[in-house]
């Protein structure tokens, strides 16, 4: 199997079957809202479309950030450690963040796409696996913020899994907690970025489900997949 890495300034020209990744925080923000029972995610590009869908769609709850903070009118932020306290039960989640919903809705040439952590990354590996694809482009999300060094070592962790290793855990976790994105969560006056919330994001292969995004209807929509 071949890889490519790629960012959110050319995965346009991505094909073929893509891994998004934002580790902190939208893609394990993501794996905790399915894990408290939301029925689907819809990622879209802007704060404006997500209060729309919100509007809009039955049973639904905005969440995500604009320079890591909550939106008016969201009910929730981006954060794990808010969204592992709250009964999401057969709601449609509209997610909007600055990285990992961004690189979504801007591969437009993927083929497939699938939303990628830490704490999906083995689910994620196996559905891939399943593909018996040749190659996977990963979408780096955090690089175009002069970062995303956690969403490269989850790439390289996801790489290892798909070539049949399974690396050390312990060198991946620190790249996270040493990440640029992290320095928010170290300050506690700034409620909206919790310490808890790189605890939830460094809990490696948490959940057993991937994350496969479909187009229908002109929208990106996420659900859960159990693999493992």
């Amino acid at each position: 199997m071949k890889f490519h890495y790629t960012d959110l300034e050319d995965c346009h020209s991505a094909k073929g079957v893509v891994i998004v990744i934002d580790v902190l925080r939208a893609f394990s923000t993501a794996a905790y809202a399915f894990s408290r029972g939301a029925k689907e995610i819809l990622l879209v590009s802007t704060v404006d479309e997500a209060l729309a869908f919100k509007s809009t769609i039955p049973n639904a709850k905005a969440m995500g950030e604009v320079g890591g903070l909550r939106p008016e009118g969201f009910d929730f932020g981006n954060s794990p450690t808010y969204i592992n306290d709250a009964d999401l039960s057969d709601l449609t989640m509209i997610h909007r963040t600055s990285a990992g919903t961004q690189g979504v809705v801007r591969s437009q040439g993927a083929e497939m796409m699938v939303a990628s952590s830490f704490v999906v990354a083995k689910a994620t590996a196996q559905y891939v696996l399943d593909l018996a694809v040749p190659e996977v482009t990963f979408v780096i999300t955090g690089r175009s913020y002069n970062g995303g060094d956690e969403d490269i070592a989850c790439a390289e962790y996801l790489e290892a899994l798909l070539q049949g290793s399974q690396p050390d855990m312990n060198p991946f976790i620190r790249r996270v907690m040493q990440s640029r994105d992290a320095f928010p969560h170290l300050d506690p006056a700034q409620r909206e970025f919790p310490l808890s919330d790189l605890d939830f994001c460094t809990q490696i292969d948490k959940f057993d489900f991937a994350m496969p995004i479909r187009r229908e209807e002109g929208k990106f929509i996420m659900r859960a997949l159990r693999t493992i």
